[in-house]
């Protein structure tokens, strides 16, 4: 059953189309509901500057929830109300975002606990284009958040959990106050199997995943302290929902290159003078350089212990050279998969008897200037050598071992 009702306008004036349609899920919440829509309706009214509609999503209450918002319907313009048989929040925003016409959807939990204030910061870069997805985000340093201890622990542990397993570059998943265009939700909706809680991560992953881009704004947000939401069922649910997820990414269930291929914002124009991709490259080799770096001064000093120090310096470098091309490949240039492996060691090979050369000819100058160096001495004059075999070893592997990364 579903009651509509539209963006009102004057007599003679055809109604206008909502640019944004902000969805309130609600499950037996007949005391809450009116006061929130009433809220929310002021403040769009007075301040928001495009036409706007408010949907209450009813998912199958069994209390008065249901007369409330068809009072809401209709005695406020811009007001309509959906009943959903079934509960689920992810269920409610699948379906009401599906059959939407705005092209900016909204949602934000009927208690209202993050400012308003932030609801056009939210929603501007989509309608600009900035931006594909917006959430609220109440970890960003410059939230204000007024909650428990156990809600905080619980929150931040979650969002850990996220970068851990699913890569997750975003915030703060379940904040109630997120925002996507349309055009991105037809395509990402079909996609989301969670119908609960979990359905707002699922969501801002299959984004990251194409590419999207996904603006964070800072909330100011009060705990609600009469929530109804069972912490530990809907924490259980959550790690369910992340296997599932991880191994339907895992196994290329879902399908992210095709995505990133429709959704996903292209690269840059190139700059005159500036390599594409040097940025992220420079920064991904600068932290191998220092991994192998320090592996290799480890495993000198070791074998300085029996060995003198050409012999502790060559088999250092040999080792460390290995290891230093395999992670060069895989995580600075992106070089996946085993076609040219043998080719980028042996060209590796070859940038390491340059290593060799500069940190062996700087040894050798140590030596003829005093027999005896300490110790100390000698592990500074390799740093130094081995600064400047980490950039030559940077451009030739840019230029000659992976031309085509």
């Amino acid at each position: 059953m579903s009651i509509t009702a539209g963006v009102t306008a004057p007599a003679g004036i055809p109604p206008v189309t909502a640019a944004l349609d902000v969805v309130i899920p609600v499950h037996n919440e007949e005391r809450d509901l009116e006061p929130c829509v009433r809220r929310l309706h002021e403040h769009l009214s007075a301040s928001f500057p495009y036409p706007f509609r408010i949907t209450i999503a009813d998912n199958a209450s069994t209390d008065g929830t249901l007369d409330v918002g068809r009072r809401l319907a209709e005695s406020l313009p811009g007001v309509s109300i959906t009943h959903l048989p079934r509960k689920g929040r992810g269920y409610a925003l699948k379906e009401v975002w599906s059959a939407s016409g705005a092209p900016v959807l909204a949602y934000m939990d009927v208690d209202l606990s993050t400012d308003l204030a932030a609801l056009l910061p939210l929603v501007a870069p989509l309608f600009s284009g900035h931006s594909d997805v917006a959430i609220g985000s109440r970890l960003s340093r410059s939230s204000r958040v007024v909650r428990g201890a156990k809600r905080e622990i619980i929150s931040r542990g979650y969002n850990l959990i996220l970068r851990g397993t699913l890569q997750a570059r975003f915030s703060d998943a379940q904040c109630g106050f997120k925002a996507i265009r349309k055009d991105v939700a037809d395509r990402l909706l079909p996609l989301v199997e969670d119908t609960g809680w979990f359905f707002d991560t699922e969501l801002l992953v299959l984004a990251q995943r194409a590419g999207l881009r996904i603006h964070e704004v800072p909330v100011d947000w009060i705990d609600d302290p009469d929530s109804r939401v069972d912490i530990v069922s809907t924490a259980i649910a959550d790690l369910k929902g992340i296997a599932r997820l991880g191994r339907a990414l895992a196994t290329g269930r879902l399908p992210v290159a095709e995505l990133r291929a429709q959704l996903g914002r292209a690269p840059l124009a190139p700059v005159p003078g500036v390599p594409a991709g040097m940025t992220g490259q420079l920064l991904r080799f600068a932290a191998v350089g220092v991994a192998s770096t320090l592996t290799y001064l480890l495993i000198y000093a070791l074998l300085r212990l029996g060995l003198g120090a050409q012999v502790a310096n060559l088999l250092a470098l040999l080792i460390t050279a290995v290891g230093n091309t395999a992670a060069n490949r895989r995580f600075t240039f992106g070089v996946q998969g085993r076609d040219g492996a043998a080719r980028h060691h042996l060209q590796g090979l070859m940038i390491f008897g340059l290593g060799l050369a500069l940190t062996s000819g700087s040894l050798a100058t140590l030596h003829a200037v005093t027999e005896t160096p300490h110790r100390v001495i000698e592990l500074l004059i390799l740093v130094a050598a081995n600064l400047m075999a980490t950039l030559l070893r940077f451009l030739l592997m840019r230029a000659w071992v992976f031309t085509k990364a």
